[in-house]
């Protein structure tokens, strides 16, 4: 509704009425309100909040000004929690929270943080919404996408059970889901590195081990490998369908082992969405998405896997589903506190007092700072014997990084035994760029020039009256050329191709100049007062 009073008759108007207003009973407040709403044709809920707070008129001291917050979490506090966060592997805040006491305790123990005492008890009780608040603007995420290759092997289907999501026992350890994850870039045929994934449902106990070649006998072995090093029995397996898992030799393995051997559902991921969760959180995070062949990057990869079991198992908490409610279309999630793979084993009641003991042992030995250094190192000798596809090229022409720059005189060095060196977050790569890293594809080798024409030369005819004018007047720039031109031939040139003769003539007179220095003489440049 439009006013009938003026922006300053309002104005007046409430100067006039406030100070009556306020000091009026509750009745007469009605009356002055009802008059004043008429008048004006407020809402009545504006009008009282304007007729309550206008004080210019009033003998009242004017109300002082909020005083701003303290900050309760400073810069120390932002500070020591970069420190836990990076050491963390920059997870998130819902993971990092539960684990601060732990990790802040295992940073102090090995002399990489050292808080002052308000400090300390500011950072235990943030919240993981004050988590992101303060690390919004230094983290930073990247994911990519990587191809599927496995075959399916139909041999076998009718002697393994199918397994779904909603089976097994998934609460004592034991029983793991397996997978395998191509390190092949974008191009799927040769050959190429593998990675074997074993995670344990209950706990997320995770197992890594690199593999040269994809064949039966080479995931057995690993498979045999790495059920020596679990800290529990191995009861259970699950696998996809393709033919490295659906054999004869694993099948025979599990039966003599006493090991229940079931498959998931062609083409169902979420059968086996505890292994495809670690793929892409932990393979893909740490590893990325380049193609990598040969004996050389197979030793680092391993090397790599054997830091990084350590790490994800006893210093990356997870969260766990523990049940999912549906009201309508909406899927309401409840997940467990965050734990790592070690605070849950350590408290299952199936695993023996003496197993906890050899855990625990281990676990006061380690030093995440360290681990994630060496993770890092050997993450920089990897990645230079990734190959990369170049643009515009077929599958042959794949070239490593590490030929397409100088070849780095590095050798392989097992970071394991021996002094520890000086531990450090920060390395050669950004931490942003180390994660899901998928390296860009290089451009074919080229002077940068472009020599093919994308459309006809409009001054193709007259190109030759063009260089004979300006062989005669010199002094003549681009813009008389082009509005002569435009006299001369009606309707031919746009205003657009401007530029294009501009550029033709500067060109032009470039290569006449360098001519004319060849020719005269190349050590002096005509008009310079100093050659005579």
């Amino acid at each position: 509704m439009r006013h009938s009073m003026s922006l300053k008759a309002r104005r007046e108007l409430l100067r006039a009425t406030a100070g009556r207003y306020q000091k009026s009973s509750k009745k007469e407040k009605q009356i002055i309100l009802d008059e004043f709403v008429a008048a004006t044709n407020y809402h009545r809920k504006y009008a009282i909040q304007q007729l309550k707070n206008d004080s210019r008129d009033l003998d009242s001291p004017k109300k002082q000004p909020r005083k701003p917050r303290v900050r309760k979490y400073d810069d120390a506090v932002k500070a020591a929690l970069v420190i836990v966060w990076e050491a963390a592997n920059r997870i998130c805040s819902k993971r990092l929270v539960p684990f601060l006491p732990e990790m802040v305790a295992v940073l102090e123990r090995h002399d990489h943080l050292s808080l002052v005492e308000d400090v300390r008890p500011r950072l235990l009780e943030m919240s993981p919404s004050t988590v992101d608040r303060l690390l919004y603007k230094i983290r930073r995420g990247r994911k990519g996408v990587g191809i599927g290759t496995t075959k399916p092997g139909a041999l076998l289907k009718s002697q393994v059970p199918i397994r779904t999501f909603s089976e097994w026992d998934d609460t004592s350890p034991g029983f793991m889901e397996a997978d395998l994850v191509a390190h092949c870039g974008t191009f799927a045929s040769g050959h190429f590195l593998q990675t074997l994934v074993m995670t344990d449902i209950s706990t997320g106990w995770t197992e890594f081990s690199a593999l040269l070649f994809r064949n039966q006998e080479t995931v057995l072995q690993e498979i045999r490998r790495i059920r020596k090093q679990l800290p529990f029995d191995l009861s259970g397996l699950d696998t996809d369908n393709g033919t490295e898992f659906l054999n004869y030799l694993l099948l025979t393995y599990c039966f003599d082992e006493e090991i229940t051997f079931t498959r998931s559902r062609p083409y169902k991921k979420n059968d086996q969405c505890y292994v495809e969760e670690k793929n892409g959180s932990i393979i893909r995070k740490f590893v990325g998405y380049d193609r990598f062949e040969g004996f050389q990057p197979y030793q680092i990869l391993a090397a790599l896997y054997e830091q990084l079991r350590l790490y994800v198992n006893f210093f990356q908490p997870s969260l766990k589903l523990i049940g999912k409610t549906r009201l309508g279309s909406k899927v309401i999630k409840k997940y467990d506190r965050a734990q790592t793979p070690y605070q849950r084993l350590v408290a299952a009641e199936s695993i023996s007092e003496t197993t906890k003991e050899k855990l625990k042992e281990e676990y006061d030995a380690l030093d995440p700072v360290y681990l994630l250094t060496n993770i890092q190192r050997l993450q920089d000798l990897l990645w230079p014997f990734a190959y990369v596809e170049l643009e515009q090229s077929s599958s042959s022409n794949l070239l490593p990084v590490s030929q397409q720059k100088k070849t780095r005189q590095s050798k392989m060095e097992s970071p394991v035994p021996g002094e520890k060196e000086s531990c450090s977050t920060q390395s050669q790569v950004e931490n942003a760029d180390r994660m899901y890293r998928r390296t860009k594809k290089k451009r074919k080798d080229s002077d940068g020039r472009r020599w093919w024409r994308t459309r006809a030369d409009p001054f193709e005819n007259v190109w030759p009256e063009i260089e004979q004018r300006l062989a005669d007047k010199p002094y003549l720039n681009a813009k008389m050329i082009f509005n002569d031109l435009r006299q001369a031939h009606p309707g031919k040139f746009q205003d657009g191709q401007l530029r294009t003769l501009q550029r033709r003539v500067k060109q032009w007179r470039i290569e006449q100049f360098d001519d004319k220095m060849n020719v005269e003489n190349p050590f002096s440049i005509p008009g310079n007062c100093d050659s005579k």
